[in-house]
């Protein structure tokens, strides 16, 4: 029979499950418990004592359900519940309050949710209409609200199995099982998530109750079934159904009894072969019940024969228990009456499973304080989840706050532009000089330098145009040892260019002459393009080469070429900026793209601003790109009310505190950092990680950007995600962790997202409006790890764009090899316009 139970258990009883951790020691307060599962039901006022006292104080009271009320309809039977219920919290002079609530409803539930239950069939007597099929839950909610004097917050609802369960592990933490044996039986345990198909996530452990009256409704029990069951069946309410329960429970062993001692003597066993009107009515003989209430007049032989029969019987009920809970191990109800039967229940259960530990403890009023202590654990769930939910509502803009970035970035671009205010602007709106993409007449041979990094590439891109307009490219990358990134500016670009000249050699154009594009992602300063091209405002990304800051750039690489006295010349046009770059790349395949975007390890964008606006350039005729430098939109203040206490935190332990402030909310180089804090917060508050924080965790950087692209794919699942976690020093989190780890990532990164959003409809918007049109449309071209590798980031961003510019039809495109390239075909449009002047 164990054998059986548990594999046919296990499909049966998935139906039906209560989604909840047994975590006991931090819960106190006051709670309000409803049982009901009989004629008569209690409400119980439970006072939990917290800190580790465990101590748990209660008053009840019993009320009747008339039978009346039983059979009638479900909306009289649940007012009466409500009224006995205000009638009990004005006893306790509680009807002002608003408790918490648990509600133990002992009958057959589909359950869905803690506090969502659906009566499946009605037992036990009632006959309520309107009740099965329907959430009891909403039913009680529905009640209370029509009466309208009184208000509680039913928390939980549960099974009187569960309660029992929950009862005992308040005061025992190995208690994992609950067993009902008394007019009824039933069991519930703590299965592993993971053999749970019908629920998500496969870490920790949820409670199933098990509602194992129905083992061998499908026949399984059939050859243990005597003739004398099948009679008891036959004459049920139920026929056919609970045939387990029928085997074992109170309601059925006194009948079990009687049918076979009438058995016994019309077959002339017992009685002397005479029986009473009384013992031939069903559900006359009961468990207390002595021969003489029954009209009869027993000899010592009969005594001792029913003696035996009431043996037998118990006894085999208490081994069909004790075989089935041998399969799921448990814990026995308070009956006084049955001691001789929890001894062969103990003994059996021992011999079947003598390799396990297993401990009987009784409940006292189970149902009842479980739900209590259910109520009080789901209590403090739900107050942990609303903080949690409060500290990241901080992180979440609404789609006012996103219009007044959008308002406040238009504002600043304004006053990057104008000449008066430019100094005062975050937003610089630095001019790039380049006033054309390409149009497909560029042609000819071009270098492309592009320095970002402890890595460089030189390029030799050729542009053909006509019919067979196309781009070809090669490259070679080198390294800049660590030694040049900080030693003097004089040994840096002799490095580079001695890379140059190696490329050339490379790919057999030694001694050519060729025009020559600069990508170089540092701030710079830009006047022109040509002689004076752009002015290194500082270092960053790890460089401190000297005397190379307030230089111009160009000027260094062209000192450099004359000072190795090198067997090439190279014409030094353009210096651009990596976001200039990347508009030009996607510029030469669609004409319509007139704006650059970086979201990577930094974020920035440009567009093609009309001349007329451009106050630090003389001319108003024509379009120029303006390099907005957006990062540092926020650093006079701009976005303090959107910024959380995260941010701040990333900020001050920054290398470049108080600036930067829009880029340390957006960029991969600041994303994990920001997430990184958030659990911190959360594990010092006993959030997450059960309280406890690993070393690594600690470790400012630890937490890499990456990770949140990991961790938010769809095909990435959880245990995969605690892996993640477990690389950071959790060895110990669980599934809900990696379930809130995974909610505060979203929240960060959507965020990020949705600010860039903001931004790119203020640059759109601002385009529109400078040509006077109703409808835009426009191609941004796009580059940056963050936007590529994200699985989510471009959607929301997209999402954001369309509803803060309804009036612009934009679209992105990823930019592809988007620095180099686009530094040769700025030189290749700046060649063209100097042809065309000629």
């Amino acid at each position: 029979v164990g054998d059986v139970t548990a594999v046919g258990l296990a499909k049966l009883l998935l139906r039906d499950f209560t989604s909840f951790p047994v975590l006991f020691g931090a819960e106190s307060g006051d709670f309000l418990a409803l049982d009901l599962g009989g004629t008569n039901f209690r409400i119980l006022l439970v006072k939990v004592s917290g800190n580790g006292k465990q101590n748990v104080e209660m008053e009840n009271q019993i009320y009747v359900i008339p039978e009346t009320l039983m059979r009638g309809s479900g909306t009289e039977l649940f007012d009466h519940i409500t009224e006995c219920l205000a009638n009990f919290m004005e006893k306790m002079g509680i009807k002002e309050k608003k408790l918490p609530l648990g509600f133990t409803f002992s009958f057959p539930c589909r359950q869905t949710k803690l506090d969502e239950s659906f009566l499946v069939s009605w037992t036990k007597g009632f006959r309520a209409g309107g009740v099965e099929g329907k959430d009891v839950v909403g039913l009680l909610r529905k009640a209370i609200k029509k009466r309208g004097d009184f208000d509680i917050d039913i928390v939980a609802v549960i099974n009187d199995t569960v309660g029992t369960m929950m009862t005992c592990g308040y005061d025992d933490h190995h208690c994992e099982i609950g067993l009902i044996v008394g007019t009824g039986t039933n069991a519930c345990y703590m299965e592993e998530m993971r053999n749970l198909e019908l629920v998500e996530g496969d870490e920790g452990r949820m409670c199933v109750n098990m509602e194992w009256g129905a083992f061998g409704d499908d026949g399984s029990l059939e050859d243990l079934r005597t003739d004398f069951d099948r009679e008891i069946d036959a004459g049920s309410l139920n026929p056919g159904k609970q045939l387990f329960e029928k085997m074992i429970s109170g309601m059925y062993m006194g009948e079990l009894v009687r049918i076979i001692l009438v058995k016994m003597a019309r077959e002339g066993l017992v009685f002397q072969g005479h029986t009473t009107p009384d013992l031939l009515v069903t559900g006359h003989f009961k468990t207390s019940y002595v021969l003489r209430g029954l009209g009869l007049d027993p000899s010592a032989e009969d005594c001792v024969a029913v003696q035996r029969v009431c043996e037998i019987v118990s006894t085999r009920a208490a081994h069909l228990c004790a075989a089935t809970l041998a399969a799921v191990l448990r814990q026995i109800r308070d009956n006084k009456a049955a001691e001789r039967f929890a001894r062969r229940l103990h003994k059996m259960v021992r011999l079947l499973v003598p390799d396990c530990d297993v401990r009987f403890l009784r409940s006292e009023d189970g149902s009842g304080k479980g739900a209590a202590m259910v109520t009080a654990v789901a209590h403090r769930l739900a107050e942990q989840h609303a903080e949690r939910q409060r500290v990241l509502d901080a992180l979440r803009l609404s789609r006012e706050q996103l219009l007044e970035v959008k308002r406040r970035m238009e504002g600043e671009m304004k006053k990057g532009l104008a000449r008066d205010t430019h100094e005062s602007a975050t937003v610089k709106m630095l001019p790039t000089y380049v006033q054309s993409t390409p149009d497909g007449s560029e042609r000819g041979d071009f270098l492309a330098l592009d320095l970002g990094g402890t890595n460089f590439r030189v390029l030799l891109v050729r542009v053909r145009s006509g019919k067979r307009r196309s781009v070809e490219m090669h490259n070679k990358i080198y390294a800049i040892p660590q030694e040049m990134m900080q030693g003097t500016g004089e040994e840096l670009f002799d490095h580079i260019v001695h890379c140059i000249g190696d490329f050339l050699e490379y790919m057999g154009m030694k001694g050519a002459s060729l025009p020559l594009g600069f990508t170089f992602s540092f701030p710079c300063h830009q006047t022109r393009l040509g002689e004076v091209s752009g002015i290194l405002l500082k270092w960053t990304k790890g460089f401190k080469a000297t005397g190379c800051e307030g230089e111009d750039v160009a000027v260094l690489l062209k000192d450099a070429i004359h000072r190795t006295e090198v067997s090439f010349d190279l014409d030094v046009v353009a210096v651009v900026n990596d976001t200039v770059g990347t508009m030009m790349t996607c510029g030469y395949e669609d004409h319509l793209c007139e704006v650059g975007l970086i979201v990577g390890t930094g974020t920035n964008a440009c567009y093609m601003e009309e001349m007329r606006n451009v106050e630090l350039v003389e001319g108003d005729e024509g379009l120029m790109c303006v390099n907005m430098e957006w990062g540092a939109f926020g650093d006079c203040g701009e976005l303090d009310d959107f910024c959380t206490e995260f941010d701040r935190a990333v900020d001050e332990c920054s290398t470049n505190p108080g600036k930067q402030r829009f880029e340390k909310m957006i960029s991969g180089m600041y994303l994990g950092e920001i997430v990184r804090n958030v659990l911190l917060d959360f594990t010092a508050k006993g959030l997450l990680f059960r309280g406890k924080l690993s070393e690594r965790l600690k470790t400012r950087g630890i937490f890499e950007t990456k990770f949140l692209s990991q961790i938010e794919s769809d095909r990435l699942a959880l245990r995969q995600v605690r892996s993640i976690l477990q690389h950071l020093g959790l060895i110990s989190s669980t599934c809900d962790d990696s379930i809130l780890v995974k909610e505060v990532c979203t929240v960060v990164a959507r965020r990020a997202a949705q600010l860039c959003g903001a931004g790119l409809a203020a640059v759109v918007d601002k385009i529109r409006n400078n040509r006077g049109l109703q409808e835009l449309s426009i191609t941004v071209g796009v580059d940056g790890t963050l936007y590529k590798l994200h699985p989510h980031f471009s959607t929301v961003l997209k999402e954001t764009l369309r509803d803060l510019a309804p009036q612009c039809t934009v679209t992105l495109v990823q930019s592809e090899d988007g620095s180099g390239k686009g530094a040769a075909l700025i030189t290749a449009v700046a060649c063209r316009l100097k042809e065309g002047k000629k």
